[in-house]
């Protein structure tokens, strides 16, 4: 396997992981996040502060969850106030706050410089090894994440969630709290993304608040839309399908003759694209959630 082909599998992967947190929010609860890239951004933020004070991996996980989970506290609390398309609009400027803050720490996050040099997770492996190695590390870390999300939605738990998504008075009604489940759903989901950000930042060994603009949010968005909201298996289809394609956007430009200035602007065409196409032509995506036939709890 060539060293490009195993990059592109790798964040495939990660964005995979990315992307299965927003499902549970999205697909399965129903929740209209658009500030999901700060959850991530809050793992790869606690790698750079484990980082520069000199701490191992594991403190970068606590960290980075800790961060996540404070985040997702904030967007939860905005939810008991607002609706849910006017929260969506708050997370999206919730998660652009924390961008400029993050962006204005000079001495604390790196500032627009960001933080760079983090080890490698294989640092001691030789180039190609360390590759390979965190292929597998990260391929073993989805397939963990994507049976945790399997397991959760085919639970009395997940049907409880998805009775909040479709009826929210019904599932009062049968006794949950529409504010504890969004609450812990959000803390989950902001716990997977952050251990993404974790192993993101020490993959590419730098982290900077140009790699949370909102772009990346709607990227996510497009490939749980793509693959299909609420299925974990076309969320994943979804992740790798964008992400082989932006990877080849290049060849693309070489073989069409364009400059690389276009390069940017086919990436965000696919992103819109997609969005568009299948919101219109295919709303359940590549691959539907399945409804019915499914056994919760057992």
């Amino acid at each position: 396997m060539s060293d490009f082909l195993i990059h592109v599998c790798i964040m495939a992967s990660l964005y995979s992981i990315v992307a299965l947190s927003l499902n549970l929010q999205v697909g399965i609860t129903g929740l209209v996040n658009f500030g999901q890239i700060i959850l991530f951004g809050a793992g790869a933020y606690g790698a750079a502060l484990a980082f520069s004070g000199h701490m191992g991996l594991w403190a970068a996980f606590a960290a980075g969850i800790a961060m996540a989970s404070a985040v997702a506290l904030v967007f939860a609390r905005l939810g008991r106030d607002l609706g849910g398309d006017y929260w969506g609009i708050a997370t999206l400027a919730v998660a652009e706050a924390c961008r400029i803050l993050l962006r204005e720490f000079d001495g604390v996050t790196g500032g627009a410089q960001g933080v760079s040099g983090l080890m490698p997770l294989f640092g001691t492996l030789d180039r190609r090894e360390a590759a390979l190695a965190t292929l597998v590390t990260c391929l073993l870390l989805l397939a963990v994440v994507f049976w945790l999300c399997q397991r959760l939605t085919r639970s009395h738990y997940g049907l409880a969630l998805k009775i909040l998504r479709e009826e929210p008075l019904l599932a009062a009604s049968l006794g949950y709290s529409p504010i504890a489940l969004r609450t812990q759903v959000l803390v989950m989901s902001g716990c997977i993304a952050a251990i993404g950000g974790v192993i993101f930042a020490h993959y590419v060994s730098f982290v900077g608040p140009d790699q949370l603009v909102a772009a990346e949010t709607f990227l996510i968005w497009a490939m749980v839309v793509v693959g299909g909201a609420g299925n974990n298996l076309g969320v994943v289809v979804g992740a790798f399908l964008l992400q082989f394609l932006f990877a080849f956007v290049p060849f693309a430009k070489d073989f069409l003759g364009l400059s690389s200035d276009y390069v940017a602007a086919l990436r965000l065409t696919l992103v819109g694209g997609g969005l568009l196409t299948f919101l219109l032509w295919r709303p359940q995506g590549l691959i539907p959630e399945r409804i019915g036939g499914a056994t919760h709890g057992k």
